[in-house]
């Protein structure tokens, strides 16, 4: 192997002005020096130096774009997870020699300092992790980028087993997280709820008044995120609810309840993501979630623009906002509001204006995301906006009528229907694009999902496939297979994943496949010894590492995987002196609070891993464990030592995916159905590099409708004996309302591609048994991985939807 070019040197900062505002910062802010700091204020003063080098250039970038008068975009979404920000914004600013050299000096480990640093809890998975990606890529790619979210004082929870059973613990990431976080208290915005509306005419002029309305305050707290090798950098504004201002009078009048009440209501809106909203009280606070977000964000929006340009005329001109799933779908009454309430414009006027401003990404087809609000609770919490909505509908109707003469068509294209607001549909219809995440989830809400919208006006409807901030989980979490490829290929690949590609001339070449074999147990020793650690257990590094890492959801099919196992004990057990390849494999995911078959589906998979353990000969071939609170810096560990990455959802239900891409990135190869992105990973990898299995999406559509799981229990022993033993019990506890669900409904179809599937697990077996065959498969996975790279993702969005110049 020919070494080519060696590694960048940083262009930030060098390593005597890093120690010299290192050593000035311990000193001034801390009262100590380099010898004697803590961890925590080591971690303390190099996030506030990095933040420092970032609020400066991004300051810089800004400027230039001013000056230019180019436009920038604006990402709202209701989660970010941002992870751990410190060690990813040093690699991006290339001063990772400069960092490690310096503390070295004092005899400090940077890895160390790197866990002091908790996650940044603010999003729930694929969705938040998705935002994060693009604000990385948007900076990399030098765009002009905002994104705006919540400031969750606990993120989405801390789980914690008890024997199995999810507990929800607060995750309190704050104030450790406040590090990287700069408070802007100068440009707070008033939000208003409740209240009620004042109509009247002023010189032919109609006004709108929201009279004895409840005031919030929304503080910004900002998040910069550097791009690799860019002088870009993007800004997360984080809004924290606050009370504009204590109410003296009623304190002393002896009115304490309503005093305090107002502070623990604001206080509320900002304390949890996603509060549980199976109850009325829920879904009024996750109502006003939203609505704190939007109002906050689009009164921002507003404010920066008018500073700059004085008018709104040019407002689609300069500003690109992106509704990242339904739940910012307020945005847009809001901007509506603004512009006809505060800024007298025409109602024509401002709708021509806010449908050339808005886009919106639709993420899933699950019913649940697709988001429905009760109109009284609209018009109570937030009244002029519902009436908005209205007149939006009204004006909408009045076009699906003058078009289709239609009255059952034009009810079920309204946005408002049964009294309830279609929020995805409001977003469908003020939109100027609507795209998918991935091929076949863009032509499935064509098809379907928005099938009359499509119809009515097809030109908005595009794809753009997700992409992950693939520098997170290669150049950060995998330094061999890094090494590995900057001596094989240069290191292009950094900056354009394209040139993965040139990867695949390797794939022949000995020396590299051993290399990759090598570089992966390294990765899956590194990950076991963590394991040890954290949880005692022993891991067997010889056997496959075989990784569903994902939300606990019943379409990703956890439950298929879990059967699998169970059959796979089934038979260990009948015949324990089998060949057998080891294998094991390897849960994370986080139930919604309120979803009792997710958490019941943990409990089964715990109780499994535990009746593993208790025959050693078998446990020796097969185990199971699941990690508890998955995360995304517990993703970086994890990553690069799997060797199966399991893409299992039933074909028509995940949208995309993007934890396959980082699973890919990483040489794992894919055991899957022709589902969300898998579908582009096969075109990317061939079929002789995916494990695919199960049916496809016209074959499942085929199948619904006369559906019986019963059939499929009954003619397959295996399945039967896998099934009958949830009820039987498995470590002691029984599992009757799975087996039931699973027999009587089986919504997800897991027992028509159970039979398949378990083909796929021994085609897998077979072909990890010849070590060089696997890691050309594997190699050919990591050189088919550049075009998931998010860099491309938002280069799309910016060139075919926001219309932005780099």
């Amino acid at each position: 192997m020919a070494k080519e070019a060696a590694p960048k040197v940083s262009k930030t900062i060098t390593q005597e002005e890093l120690k010299k505002q290192f050593v000035e910062m311990l000193h001034n802010d801390f009262q100590t020096t380099p010898e004697e700091a803590s961890d925590q204020q080591v971690y303390e003063a190099l996030s506030r130096i990095v933040v420092g080098i970032l609020k400066a250039k991004r300051r810089h970038f800004t400027v230039r774009n001013r000056s230019e008068g180019k436009k920038k975009v604006y990402y709202l979404s209701m989660e970010f997870l941002m992870g751990r920000s410190l060690k990813t914004s040093i690699y991006n600013l290339e001063m990772v020699d400069e960092t490690v050299g310096m503390l070295k000096e004092f005899g400090i480990s940077i890895n160390g300092i790197y866990e002091m640093e908790p996650d940044a809890g603010l999003g729930n998975g694929g969705l938040g992790r998705l935002a994060a990606c693009y604000l990385d890529a948007l900076a990399a790619d030098g765009y002009h980028a905002t994104g705006y979210s919540i400031l969750y004082e606990y993120g989405i929870f801390k789980q914690k087993l008890d024997e199995g059973w999810q507990t929800e613990l607060p995750d309190n990431w704050l104030p450790g997280g406040s590090a990287l976080l700069v408070p802007v208290p100068t440009a707070a915005v008033e939000v208003r709820f409740d209240g009620n509306l004042k109509e009247y005419w002023d010189n032919s002029f109609h006004c709108v008044e929201l009279e004895n309305y409840t005031s919030v305050m929304a503080v910004p707290y900002d998040m910069f995120v550097s791009g690799y090798d860019s002088e870009a950098v993007s800004k997360l504004r984080l809004w924290k609810a606050e009370v504009p201002s204590f109410d003296m009078q009623r304190f002393i009048s002896g009115d304490y309840s309503k005093a305090l009440g107002r502070n623990i209501m604001s206080q509320a809106i900002t304390k949890v993501l996603y509060p549980n909203d199976n109850h009325a009280e829920g879904k009024s606070l996750r109502l006003r979630q939203q609505y704190f977000l939007v109002a906050a964000s689009v009164g921002d929006i507003v404010n920066t623009h008018m500073n700059v340009y004085g008018t709104l005329d040019n407002l689609a001109d300069k500003v690109a906002i992106h509704i990242n799933d339904t739940h910012p779908t307020l945005a847009i009454p809001e901007l509506m509001r603004i512009m006809l309430d505060d800024c007298g414009y025409d109602w024509d006027a401002a709708w021509d204006i806010v449908t050339k401003t808005f886009a919106y990404t639709n993420h899933t087809v699950m019913p649940e995301a697709l988001e429905k609000w009760d109109c009284n609770l609209v018009k109570g919490v937030m009244p002029r906006i519902f009436s908005i909505i209205v007149e939006i509908n009204e004006r909408y109707c009045r076009q699906l009528w003058d078009k289709y003469q239609d009255q059952e068509k034009v009810t079920h294209m309204s946005i408002i229907e049964n009294n309830m607001i279609k929020m995805a549909t409001l977003c469908v219809h003020a939109c100027h694009h609507v795209n998918g995440v991935a091929k076949i989830h863009s032509e499935i809400i064509k098809r379907e999902t928005f099938k009359d919208e499509y119809e009515y006006t097809p030109e908005k409807f595009t794809n753009v496939t997700n992409g992950i901030a693939y520098r997170r989980w290669l150049y950060q979490s995998n330094e061999g297979l890094t090494d590995l490829l900057r001596e094989t290929i240069g290191d292009g690949f950094l900056k354009d994943a394209s040139q993965l590609a040139k990867f695949r001339k390797f794939s022949e070449d000995k020396s590299v496949l051993e290399r990759l074999n090598r570089i992966k147990n390294e990765n899956k020793a590194r990950f076991a010894k963590y394991v040890k650690n954290e949880y005692g257990v022993t891991l067997n590094t010889d056997s496959i590492f075989d990784v569903q890492v994902k939300r606990l959801h019943e379409y990703k099919r956890q439950q298929l995987n879990a059967l699998n196992i169970i059959a796979e004990y089934n038979y260990l057990k009948a015949n324990p002196d089998a060949p057998f390849v080891p294998k094991t494999y390897i849960f994370a995911a986080k139930a919604a609070p309120g979803y009792y078959m997710a958490k019941q589906i943990i409990k089964l998979i715990w109780n499994i891993s535990e009746e593993l353990k208790k025959d050693p000969k078998i446990n020796e071939k097969l185990s199971v464990i699941f990690m508890e609170d998955y995360c995304v810096s517990l993703s970086e560990i994890l990553m690069p030592a799997a060797e199966i990455s399991e893409q299992i959802s039933l074909a028509g239900t995940e949208a995309s995916g993007t934890g396959n891409m980082k699973l890919m990135i990483n040489g794992a190869v894919t055991l899957g159905t022709l589902d969300g992105a898998n579908v582009e990973i096969f075109e990317q990898v061939g079929e002789e590099n995916i494990l695919l299995f199960g049916m496809n999406v016209d074959e499942v559509e085929a199948a619904k409708p006369n559906y019986k799981a019963m059939d499929f229990y009954n003619s397959n022993g295996v399945l039967r004996s896998a099934v009958d033993l949830l009820s039987e019990g498995i470590n002691g506890e029984k599992f009757h309302e799975i087996a039931n669900s699973l027999k009587n409904v089986d919504p997800y179809m897991a027992f028509a591609d159970f039979a398949s599937y378990q083909n796929a697990q021994r085609r897998a077996s077979e072909l990890y048994s010849d070590r060089m065959k696997w890691a050309k498969m594997s190699l050919a996975n990591i050189a088919g991985a550049g075009i998931f790279s998010a860099d491309r993702s938002v280069d799309e969005y910016a060139r075919y939807i926001w219309q932005l110049q780099k």
